[in-house]
């Protein structure tokens, strides 16, 4: 692989793994051309509880709306870090709202997933002030994000909550990534999800009984930190269910290029963004009914 590639992806590493700001070089080396940002706007009150817009330039209010949800493993994370993303996918003609959300300590199982509910209501609410349409509203998420957008989609006690309808005001989802399907098998986790039949519940595949609007699931062969059969036994059972699903599998992928993938400088390493970009532009707004068979996947 070129050096100067080498270099990007050893610093994209350092960046994720650290957890550190936004002066990561991947927000650094995307351009912001052709997109517009508004930082630091309050869904809700208290700290964590603010959210970043990316829209595209020249926008005319027609752009679907995608919030995306970050990874962190439930302890870290911040909206700054994914200032790549967002740029990234505005520039494919979608309004980004990238949100913060609490996170474990003290947040526990599942104060993030009300946090991220208030974040998809201020989207259905505010979308139309930016841009955006939030009659094609869209959930996107790596990580411990995508587990988010999961139990979102899947299980519509947490929309509901926040005056969405996930069954008519979601357009669709893509999960990257996600764990969908996982025993707490760390202190951490423990103390997030709880164990045995508490934490049974808190899993996205409980809830998956094909109503849901379709999902796009993404995993990169080589995942060693989430076990890309998450991604798997998630798109079954939505099968079994006659629900809507794809999947891609990247051979040779892992955990932190598959997101990486999104900035331009590093897109020849997985088709990341393209893929969530043309799910997101193939969706024809919240009551698609396309059969399963329309929606092939890539392995």
């Amino acid at each position: 692989m070129h050096s100067v590639a080498r270099l990007v992806i050893g610093a994209l590493l350092a960046v994720f793994v650290s957890g550190c700001s936004s002066s990561g070089l991947l927000n650094a080396v995307t351009s912001p051309e052709g997109t517009g940002v508004m930082e630091d706007v309050a869904y809700a009150a208290g700290p964590r509880h603010r959210l970043d817009i990316y829209r595209p330039a020249g926008n005319v209010g027609t752009a679907p709306v995608a919030v995306f949800f970050y990874g962190g493993g439930w302890t870290f994370g911040d909206k700054e870090m994914y200032r790549f993303l967002g740029r990234s996918l505005a520039r494919e003609g979608v309004v980004v709202i990238i949100p913060d959300y609490q996170v474990y300590p003290p947040a526990v199982f599942p104060d993030f997933l009300i946090d991220g509910a208030a974040a998809v209501g201020w989207a259905k609410r505010h979308g139309a002030e930016h841009g955006g349409d939030p009659a094609r509203l869209f959930l996107v998420g790596h990580s411990a994000g995508a587990y988010i957008a999961a139990m979102l989609a899947l299980d519509p006690t947490w929309l509901r909550a926040a005056g969405v309808n996930s069954r008519t005001d979601i357009a669709g989802t893509v999960g990257i990534s996600g764990p969908y399907d996982f025993v707490p098998d760390t202190p951490t986790l423990k103390a997030i999800f709880g164990t045995g039949a508490a934490a049974a519940r808190t899993r996205p595949i409980a809830y998956a009984d094909g109503t849901a609007a379709p999902m796009r699931l993404i995993t990169g062969s080589s995942d060693t930190t989430v076990d890309p059969g998450n991604t798997a036994r998630l798109a079954a059972r939505i099968r079994a269910a006659s629900g809507a699903v794809q999947t891609s599998v990247y051979p040779g992928v892992g955990h932190i290029t598959i997101v990486g993938a999104f900035a331009p400088s590093l897109e020849f390493l997985a088709p990341t963004l393209r893929d969530t970009a043309d799910f997101i532009h193939r969706r024809n707004g919240p009551h698609w009914n396309g059969p399963n068979a329309a929606m092939s996947d890539r392995n």
